[in-house]
C-alpha cells in the first residue's frame, strides 16, 4: 500500500507531505533539546530515507531519541487553528466539540484559556446543544466530526468551517470512500468503532456507501468466513452489531469491497486486512474475476504515522535497555507504538515527568488493562545504561525533554544535555 504525497485540506489548498509548513504554535510547546535534534535531522535527511534513532551519551547513561515522534502536521494544524479562535474572539464564549487532540496537557491549556467541552471522547454530551447560540464559537477537533453533528451546529446558526481543524489525511479517507461508493463498492472501515475519528469516518462513508467497520484481523477472519459461506448471518450481525450502516446486508454488501482505515492504526495490521480480505475474494471468484469484488485501495494512514512507525521498528533493531513511550493515555498512535517496542524491551507508558517517582519507582499506564500501575526498580542496573524515549503524534516535545532532564538526574553524569544535543546538531548523527 503506497500513499500519495499530495493532499488538500478541507479548504482545498494543496499539501505536500515532503515541504509541509511551519505553524505559529505556543512557544511552550517547542523544545530546546529534542527539538533541535529532529531539526537537525530533517536538514540532513529531508526525504526521511534514514529512519535510525539519534543517541545521546552522558557517560553512565545513553538515551536512544526515535527518528520521528511528536506533533504531527494534523496536530500542529490544529494547535494552531484552536489558539487562534481563542485570540481572534475575546469576550465570545469559545467550545470545542471534544479533546482537540488525545493530549491532557494541550485539552488542559485550552480550558484554562476558557474552551468548554461540548462532548467527551465516547460521544457523551457534556454541554447541552441547546445551551450554545449562534454566536459562539465552535472548534471541530483534529479527528473531524460526524455529517450529523455539522447539521446539529449549522441547525443553531453556528459556523462549522472558520475554525474546522480536521486532519487533511483523515479527510483523505473520506474521500476514498466516497469514492469507493460511487464505484459501487462497500467500505470496510480498519479502526476502532467508539474513537472520534472512527466514528466520523462512518458517517461520512455511510453516507456514500453501505459501510462496516472491523477491528483487526480476528474479525477479518470472521468476515471473510462469512463471505466464504461458513457461517450464518444471525452469527455475522451478532459479531458486528452496531457497526453496521442502516440497511447493511452481508448477502448483498460483502459482494464488492474495500479496506480504508482510521489514519493511526498499525500500518502492518490494516496491510494485513486488506491482503486476507483480497485472498478471500480470489477464493470465491477467482484471480481475474476477484478485481471486480476487491478494490485494491492505497494505505489511508498518514505519513505521521506512518514514519512513527517506521522509526519505532528501527528503535526494536537497537540494543536497549528499556523503552520510554510518551503521549496521552487515550492516544491510539500512541498505544500502538507502546506495543510495538514492548515485543522486545520492558516498556512504559507515561503522560510526563511527573509519573517517574524517583529512581526505583514509575507509575505507567497498561493501554491493554486501561489502567494506571505501578512498577518499582524499573531504571536498568548495568551501566551504561540504554533507554528509548519516544512519543505519539499528539505529545509536545517540550514534554519529552521534561522526561529526559527527569531521567538524566538519576544518573552521575558531568556531560550536560546541551553539551550532548550540541555534539549531535553541530556534526550530525
Amino acid at each position: 500500500m503506497g500513499q500519495d504525497l499530495d493532499i488538500r485540506s478541507h479548504n482545498g489548498s494543496k499539501i505536500n507531505i515532503r515541504d509541509i509548513k511551519k505553524f505559529d504554535i505556543p512557544i511552550f510547546y517547542r523544545s530546546p533539546f529534542t527539538g533541535r535534534i529532529k531539526e537537525a535531522r530533517r536538514m540532513e535527511d529531508p526525504r526521511k530515507k534514514d529512519f535510525t534513532p539519534t543517541e545521546l551519551h552522558f557517560g553512565p547513561v545513553t538515551f536512544i531519541i526515535a527518528r520521528h515522534f511528536g506533533f504531527c502536521y494534523g496536530v500542529e494544524n490544529a494547535i494552531e487553528i484552536s489558539y487562534k479562535a481563542v485570540e481572534e474572539n475575546p469576550g465570545k464564549r469559545v467550545f470545542l466539540l471534544s479533546q482537540m487532540i488525545h493530549n491532557q496537557l494541550v485539552n488542559n491549556d485550552l480550558e484554562s484559556r476558557g474552551v468548554s467541552f461540548i462532548m467527551d471522547t465516547d460521544g457523551s454530551q457534556l454541554i447541552p446543544w441547546e445551551e450554545l447560540h449562534a454566536d459562539d464559537i465552535v472548534i471541530i477537533p483534529a479527528f473531524g466530526t460526524t455529517l450529523e453533528i455539522e447539521e446539529k451546529l449549522r441547525s443553531l446558526g453556528l459556523e462549522v468551517q472558520r475554525y474546522n481543524t480536521t486532519c487533511p489525511f483523515v479527510e483523505k479517507v473520506w474521500k476514498r470512500s466516497e469514492k469507493l461508493g460511487t464505484d459501487e463498492f462497500s467500505v470496510i472501515i480498519h479502526g476502532k468503532h467508539n474513537h472520534e475519528e472512527t466514528r466520523a469516518t462512518f458517517s461520512h462513508s455511510k453516507s456514500s456507501a453501505p459501510s462496516l467497520i472491523i477491528r483487526d484481523i480476528e474479525e477479518t477472519k470472521v468476515l471473510a468466513d462469512f463471505i466464504l459461506g461458513k457461517i450464518k448471518e444471525e452469527v455475522f450481525y451478532r459479531i458486528f452489531e452496531g457497526r453496521m450502516s442502516h440497511g447493511f446486508n452481508p448477502g448483498i454488501h460483502l459482494d464488492r469491497i474495500g479496506v480504508v482505515n482510521q489514519t493511526t492504526m498499525l500500518a502492518s495490521e490494516t496491510q494485513a486486512i486488506a491482503d486476507y480480505l483480497k485472498q478471500t475474494m480470489i477464493e470465491k471468484f477467482g484471480i481475474e474475476e476477484s478485481k471486480k469484488h476487491f478494490a485494491d485501495t492505497r494505505d489511508t494512514l498518514c505519513y505521521a504515522t506512518n514514519d512513527n512507525q517506521e522509526a519505532t521498528y528501527s528503535l526494536l533493531e537497537s540494543n536497549a535497555d528499556i523503552a520510554i513511550v510518551v503521549g496521552g493515555y487515550n492516544s491510539s498512535n500512541t498505544s500502538h507504538i507502546v506495543e510495538l517496542l514492548e515485543r522486545k524491551y520492558p516498556t512504559y507508558f507515561i503522560s510526563s515527568e511527573k509519573e517517574i517517582n524517583s529512581p526505583g519507582e514509575i507509575r505507567h499506564f497498561d493501554y491493554q488493562e486501561k489502567k494506571i500501575i505501578t512498577t518499582k526498580n524499573f531504571l536498568p542496573a548495568n551501566r551504561p545504561a540504554r533507554i528509548i524515549i519516544t512519543s505519539g503524534a499528539s505529545c509536545p516535545d517540550t514534554v519529552v525533554d521534561g522526561v529526559l532532564q527527569k531521567l538524566l538526574g538519576y544518573f552521575e553524569s558531568d556531560i550536560s544535555i546541551e553539551t550532548a544535543v550540541s555534539k549531535i546538531t553541530n556534526s550530525g548523527n
